[in-house]
């Protein structure tokens, strides 16, 4: 295929690697989305990327929807799903032109607020959960604006889902619910406002679908073995690992 000779084994070796790791985190294994995020930026830069990424994440999000749809917590997505809407239309407007260097600033910042709050809740002794409209609100823009920007809207969703204190598969449904609701609603704006998404990015993602599924299958059968009491660890777990990988790329 002559998609093959457009990138070096080494950079082939991190893409596929990068779309085996979107699948285990569509399966459920939450935190790690952001070390393929730093890989595909790595070989595409942090703008282009999300044009190879999109059509990955939109696909492992229907097989998610697939595997968990029953366990999607509705009141959720309807308070949050408004909010990460306006962040994207945020990101269309603010990121279209906006500078690589200037861009991976405003990402490291973003991460460092994301390292302090995940840190913050891991400590937090109170058991009940944030009731306020501005939680959601703020989470929410967060979430919707840097998905646009980078794809790394599974930092903030996890902080609010970790909020919730939701169980296990509660969890993973209502986010799988969520990301295809918000990667599909994404697609237009890379298509026709970005032209982040074309024939040879879509033929890349053609070769990717492979690991894509094998990351997704593998990341089924890990999950399955995690307790839900283990489970919220875990994700605060990764998702502090992704930030400070994410934190250190330069």
């Amino acid at each position: 295929m002559a998609i093959i000779s457009f990138y070096s084994v080494s950079q082939w070796l991190l893409i596929l690697l990068a779309s085996f790791i979107i699948g285990l985190s569509k399966a459920g294994l939450k935190g790690v989305d952001m070390l393929s995020v730093t890989l595909m930026a790595f070989v595409f830069g942090s703008k282009s990327s999300t044009g190879i990424v999109l059509p990955l994440l939109c696909m492992a999000d229907i097989a998610a929807v697939i595997y968990y749809h029953r366990h999607a917590q509705w009141d959720h997505f309807r308070k949050i799903v408004p909010w990460m809407m306006a962040g994207i239309l945020l990101g269309v407007y603010l990121g279209k032109d906006m500078d690589e260097a200037l861009f991976r600033k405003i990402m490291a910042i973003i991460i460092m607020i994301t390292i302090v709050i995940v840190v913050f809740m891991e400590y937090r002794k109170s058991q009940q959960v944030p009731q306020h409209p501005l939680f959601a609100a703020s989470t929410g823009l967060a979430a919707g604006f840097t998905t646009m920007l980078g794809n790394l809207a599974g930092a903030f969703a996890n902080l609010y889902f970790l909020a919730m204190r939701m169980p296990k598969n509660n969890f993973i449904g209502t986010a799988a619910w969520i990301f295809m609701f918000i990667n599909l609603f994404k697609f237009p704006f890379q298509v026709f406002y970005w032209h982040n998404i074309t024939a040879q990015s879509l033929q890349t993602d053609l070769v990717l679908v492979p690991t894509l599924a094998l990351g997704f299958w593998s990341g089924l059968r890990i999950v399955g073995k995690i307790r839900d009491e283990h489970y919220r660890k875990l994700v605060i777990f990764l998702t502090l690992i992704g930030s400070i990988i994410m934190l250190l790329k330069r």
